[in-house]
């Protein structure tokens, strides 16, 4: 005959339902042995794992950069306005105020992004440009 010890540990069940087999004995009392950090927080009464989630990460937002748009004086006004119509979705009458703006002060912030759409921005403005025959220049700069 058998003995209940000898079972396979599926067969013996207890309440809560964890077998017997896979809970830990009670912690002898005066023992020194540090906790596993590891390890689970478990209630060995019931049988119950205490898992604690993970701190939500603190998310930042990325830096910004700002796209430059440069004076020079061979590039036609009506193709300023158009660059900024086209690349920086802006209507006729604020691209106009804007164009102006580069005209007399040298330099003008067109638009405002993150890292990769700001160079890219910046890229296509600048062949655009080329493709025209167009010194004109944009530049990428971080924000402060």
């Amino acid at each position: 005959m058998t003995n209940a010890s000898d079972w396979p540990c599926r067969a013996r069940r207890v309440s809560g339902g964890i077998p017997r087999c896979q809970r830990r004995p009670p912690p002898v009392r005066g023992a020194s042995a540090p906790p596993d950090e590891d390890a689970p927080e478990q209630d060995w009464d019931t049988g119950t794992v205490v898992e604690e989630q993970p701190a939500e990460p603190k998310l930042k937002r990325p830096p910004l950069y700002k796209v430059i748009l440069l004076n020079d004086d061979y590039t036609r006004m009506e193709f300023v306005v158009h660059v900024l119509m086209r690349f920086f979705d802006m209507d006729p009458e604020k691209a106009t105020q804007v164009m102006y703006t580069i005209h007399t002060g040298g330099s003008a912030v067109v638009g405002i992004y993150a890292r990769d759409i700001a160079e890219t921005k910046s890229e296509q403005v600048n062949a655009y440009a080329q493709e025209n025959e167009f010194p004109l220049r944009s530049t990428v700069e971080m924000t402060d």
